[in-house]
């Protein structure tokens, strides 16, 4: 089976509907960046396909957006809201490995993660000074980063989760364990039943990812990370245990989120997004919906604070938006955001608001109003190739800053500081970029 870019699979046009394999995919067959922004081949979503035409990639990046969904954004949005708004690019980290893209970015109180290949670099974020770096060399790129109980984790391209601790004497990282750990392994090496065929003459443990672990997210004593291998799986919080894996999709797992009550949203390449939630007295997750409305692969997830709205982004250049249902524990899709020209490849919420990072090197900030409607408060443009990471701290009050971090595949972290006032005032442009 031939597999073809990532990039030319987003730039199929809306009349070709893309065939979706589902055979396991291969740690060694990761798809390429097609066009002119190119980079490493294990950045990107995975996603398979028998389609080998790729006599649209010059013309168009990313599949068409979805006519049939209204849109829910306000035509004028500053003028109707009574809003000012500014951006400032404030400084432009550039991590010790500047060839290599920045996969994700994380924010844990007053530091900045950014991983960039192999390494995480950390910075002050209120300084945007340097402080560290560490790394798991053989390891491959990082795909994920998120924090629990102290520990900071990280997930790579080997299929493993690394959990490191922050040392109070040396004020370094230092790796204490990889998931799934050595006792867990030793626990059911020996029985057959703990075995799963993953391809053809090759068998694993099921409490291990048979390929790149894509996402990590934490809420109440538990860690869920989903792979490349189609499956999601939960750990213990307290002794990073397994105890459970679900195959989740059909194709490859690329986004999850998880609400304060326990509810978990996956993303897939296989177009879907499914919702899984563990019973009253059942100790097993299942599937609660699947939800179908984009056209191409989902690439990244986000909740609003009390779960009751979901976003979503995709290849096909919307970002959906999904709301709660009264009479159902899933949701139901009530619009689209369009403006991006490429794939949605990350999206973030702060409070009210929505930031959404494309393809087409592009930052878009919405703000959700009382009606449901969102008006699109600013563009922020300066990076080069497209925006893979995006992560956002709300510095004050309602009148406030709102300090913006996105990390490229051109190597770079862009700091940006949006002020969002009432009344009006001239638009600021990127103004220094500091090197690192």
């Amino acid at each position: 089976m031939r597999v073809q870019s990532w990039l030319a699979i987003c730039s199929t046009t809306h009349d070709s509907i893309i065939p979706f394999s589902k055979t396991e995919p291969s740690p060694s067959s990761r798809p390429k960046l097609g066009g002119s922004d190119t980079s490493s081949s294990s950045d990107f979503p995975s996603t398979s396909t028998s389609d080998t035409s790729s006599g649209s990639l010059q013309s168009n990046l990313s599949l068409q957006t979805l006519p049939s969904l209204p849109s829910l954004q306000k035509l004028s949005p500053l003028d109707a809201l009574d809003l000012s708004v500014s951006h400032l690019c404030f400084t432009t980290l550039t991590p010790r490995q500047p060839s290599l893209p920045i996969t994700c970015l994380a924010v844990h109180r007053d530091l900045l993660y950014a991983a960039s290949g192999h390494e995480i670099n950390i910075y002050d974020r209120t300084a945007c000074t340097h402080l560290e770096s560490f790394s798991a060399r053989d390891a491959g790129s990082v795909k994920a980063v998120s924090f629990s109980d102290g520990k900071v984790l990280t997930s790579h391209q080997d299929s493993k989760i690394r959990a490191w601790q922050l040392t109070t004497a040396t004020k370094r990282h230092k790796l204490l364990t990889v998931l799934p750990t050595v006792t867990d392994r030793l626990r059911r090496f020996v029985l057959p039943k703990n075995y799963v065929t993953i391809r053809r003459h090759k068998k694993r443990l099921w409490i291990e990812h048979a390929d790149a672990v894509t996402g990590i997210a934490v809420n109440n004593g538990l860690i869920y990370s989903v792979s490349w291998d189609k499956s999601l799986k939960i750990w213990r919080e307290t002794d990073l245990r397994c105890v459970e894996s679900v195959k989740a999709h059909e194709d490859a797992v690329n986004a999850v989120v998880v609400s304060n009550d326990g509810t978990v949203y996956t993303g897939s390449a296989d177009r879907r997004i499914r919702v899984w939630a563990k019973p009253f007295g059942e100790k097993r997750h299942v599937l609660v919906a699947t939800l179908e409305k984009h056209k191409s692969a989902v690439n990244a997830l986000a909740l609003n604070d009390d779960g009751s709205v979901l976003f979503s982004g995709a290849c096909d250049r919307s970002i959906l938006v999904w709301q709660r249902e009264d009479s159902a524990n899933h949701m139901a899709v009530t619009g689209a955001l369009r403006g991006h020209g490429k794939a949605i490849l990350c999206l973030i919420n702060v409070g009210d608001m929505l930031l959404s990072g494309s393809a087409d090197r592009t930052v878009r900030m919405w703000q959700r109003g009382g009606d449901g409607s969102f008006s699109c408060l600013a563009v922020l443009k300066g990076h080069v190739r497209p925006v893979k990471s995006l992560v956002a701290v709300a510095d004050g009050g309602s009148n406030g800053v709102v300090s913006v971090y996105s990390g490229s595949l051109d190597g770079e972290v862009k700091v940006w500081h949006v002020s969002i006032s009432n009344g009006n005032s001239e638009n600021m442009n990127p103004v220094c970029e500091l090197k690192m």
